[in-house]
């Protein structure tokens, strides 16, 4: 279970990059600087003092101003002053989810939206986290491993939302948890534990339902290393070094987020 974290970050660290320095001469389409994203969660968690505990922010963008603006701004640039920032949120707020817009030139929450239709936000890392440690702490779980002579240090755990399939009766945010074995192998989707049901209700964050079915097998861990060092023949040769080189400099050049 320890290495349930380190697997959910490497997997998903890659689809969201938060930008590290703000530009002298900011874009109005440049994205969010750092500092930007952190005047966000404060003026959000200002707003709603009471609800730190049940406030969690699913995301948070550049809310784009309108192509009019930018156009014009472009046409009299560097004589006026560029559109007002504004960031798009969405946050769950005492168990419901708020599209918010900011305006970070006077810090101030300009709309505030509750969301009551179909479907929900996506998870948080420490949703995730929270919900897998749940599963590695709970007895009928660690006694469903015991019977199938696993050990609980190799496994690890995810999160998958269950999906919507037309219901006109909300479920609330329940996720599943599937369960892999690692011990000899890196590559855990090879080996599934399953035919064990967990169901997690994340605003409640406790296990809902559970059911150990049956024992299936737990595929062997022999020819499931996908790694290049670990291949052998007649997987073919490791591949040449190869350089590319511009001896006169880029072709291109980059200016903030602009590419040319």
């Amino acid at each position: 279970m320890a290495h349930s974290l380190k697997i959910l970050f490497f997997l998903f660290s890659t689809l969201s990059i938060i930008p590290l320095s703000h530009q002298l001469e900011q874009h109005p389409l440049d994205s969010l600087t750092a500092k930007e994203f952190i005047r966000v969660q404060a003026i959000v968690n200002q707003s709603h003092p009471t609800s730190t505990t049940n406030l969690t922010f699913q995301y948070i963008g550049l809310n784009e101003p309108d192509k009019q603006a930018v156009l014009s701004w472009l046409q009299n640039h560097p004589t006026t002053t560029p559109p007002p920032r504004q960031a798009f949120v969405v946050a769950r707020i005492n168990h419901q989810t708020h599209e918010l817009i900011i305006d970070l030139s006077r810090d101030d929450i300009v709309s505030d939206r509750i969301h009551h239709g179909f479907g929900y936000p996506s998870l948080t890392f420490q949703e995730q986290i929270d919900a897998d440690q749940l599963v590695s702490n709970h007895a009928p779980f660690l006694a469903a491993l015991n019977k199938r002579g696993l050990k609980a240090e190799k496994v690890v755990c995810g999160s998958f939302t269950v999906g919507w399939f037309g219901e006109t009766k909300q479920n609330g945010r329940v996720v599943k948890i599937m369960c892999y074995y690692l011990d000899g192998t890196v590559n855990l989707y090879m080996r599934p534990i399953e035919a064990i049901t967990v169901t997690v209700d994340l605003e409640a964050m406790k296990i809902i339902h559970f059911q150990d079915r049956l024992v299936v097998p737990v595929p062997k861990a022999a020819g499931t290393d996908y790694r290049e060092s670990k291949q052998k023949p007649p997987f073919g040769p490791e591949l040449k070094g190869i350089t590319v080189v511009q001896p006169d400099g880029p072709s291109f050049t980059i200016d903030g987020s602009r590419v040319r």
